[in-house]
């Protein structure tokens, strides 16, 4: 198997199905409409949107050329394809978007804990909407689903405002005035961005930086009358929502396409040093660098992978198992074909529930040892009696109860309560 390219497991797709249909909940809960694009991409799409400079295009992006020479890319995040995917089929003129999106996404970084080649994201994605109400509804829909997960005493939202361009470039040059005097100081990475993206040092995770970069001039002290306001308005929305907040100046973003508010949701501990598990921010200039009109936008990416992994210190979580409603014990020739039609009754009488009819054959103890080992609630079973007197054994494998032989209606009747 390739290096962090990773199984996921019957006992753990339940578990993903259970997050990803959480996820799902929330976010149809407040109006967001689901968007589905390729894994594949021009690569000049993100060259085009995250930047050249940028550690995901430099070194981090699975590329190849095609048959015909075209350069594809496994997508290394959503917002531009979401972007692409809206401008070619015409969903952002002269209208409002709410989308979210949910699928693989690939990188080639150092794996690390909770970080993998092939991860997973949650994408939301809001068009059209340039007020800062919008940036509050996102982050709201953000902290739903840490609520929903019970993790919301386990994360902390941290949140700033990079401005717009003509700050970040005056900011640009203070950093590197600021920085270049301590050069001896900064390791090889912040040295490659000292002449790339200063505004990413600040980001650094290198412990032995955090006293140069906790001195270094922050960008809210350069933000322009509009950026101030919108920032100052949204945190108002945030204290009127009861949503709890930490300004953190180093938040500055990897990608070049946001502007003004950016945030994250940061995990207290468990995660290690890459321990952001949500981040977004607003980017109203990328559907206009992408060819469309000028459209404020505002979303976030959340990572699966991070979340399954903090959820894995709940027992609830843990409990989660791979199981079925009822085992369908068949004994004999007759019973077995008789068996498998009747699955199928009570699967279009009882949709919501699952059903395991016994192929193969096997003893009627060995079959007992499967429907136990299946985590079924019951056990039914058709053997010659019961196919004699058209009726079913229901044995109750979870409850203290006696078993019971039934009519299928009378059988029914358990079942759907």
């Amino acid at each position: 198997m390739l290096r962090k390219l990773n199984d996921c497991l019957p006992e753990q797709s339940c578990r993903w199905q259970f997050v990803e249909s959480t996820l799902e909940r929330i976010v149809q809960s407040y109006g967001y409409n689901e968007i589905r694009f390729p894994v594949l991409e021009q690569t000049a799409l993100f060259k085009r949107s995250i930047g050249d400079v940028t550690d995901i295009v430099e070194k981090e992006m699975y590329s190849f050329e095609d048959r015909n020479g075209d350069s594809l890319s496994l997508r290394p995040e959503g917002t531009a394809c979401c972007v692409r995917a809206a401008l070619e089929h015409g969903l952002l003129y002269n209208q409002t978007q709410r989308l979210w999106y949910q699928g693989p996404f690939y990188r080639h970084e150092r794996p690390q804990k909770g970080r993998y080649r092939q991860f997973h994201q949650l994408g939301i994605e809001a068009f059209g909407m340039a007020s800062p109400d919008i940036d509050a509804e996102v982050i709201a829909l953000s902290a739903a689903i840490f609520k929903a997960l019970n993790l919301h005493d386990a994360v902390t939202l941290h949140i700033n405002s990079i401005g717009n361009a003509e700050t970040r470039k005056v900011y640009r040059e203070a950093l590197v005035a600021y920085f270049t005097p301590h050069k001896a100081l900064l390791d090889d990475d912040c040295l490659r961005r000292l002449d790339t993206n200063p505004l990413r040092i600040l980001d650094s995770k290198n412990p032995e930086l955090k006293p140069l970069i906790a001195n270094a001039p922050k960008l809210l002290d350069f933000l322009d009358e509009h950026s101030q306001k919108h920032h100052a308005t949204l945190l108002t929305y945030l204290d009127a929502l009861g949503i709890s907040y930490e300004i953190n100046p180093y938040i500055v973003r990897g990608l070049d396409y946001y502007n003004d508010t950016v945030f994250e949701w940061v995990a207290d501990n468990g995660l290690g040093a890459q321990s952001t598990v949500c981040a977004g921010g607003r980017y109203d200039g990328l559907v206009a660098q992408l060819g469309g009109d000028f459209t404020p936008a505002f979303g976030f990416g959340l990572g699966i992978e991070r979340l399954i992994l903090m959820l894995e210190n709940q027992s609830d979580f843990q409990s989660i198992i791979p199981s079925i409603d009822a085992y369908l014990i068949l004994v004999g020739e007759e019973a077995q074909k008789a068996g498998l039609v009747l699955a199928d009754k009570l699967r279009d009488h009882c949709p919501n529930l699952k059903f395991v009819a016994n192929c193969g054959g096997n003893s009627l103890k060995s079959q007992f040892k499967k429907a136990d080992k299946s985590h079924a609630r019951y056990a039914l079973v058709l053997g010659e009696d019961e196919l004699r007197e058209g009726t079913i054994t229901i044995k109750f494998l979870r409850e203290n109860q006696a078993q019971q032989t039934l009519s299928f209606e009378a059988l029914l009747n358990i079942l759907k309560k």
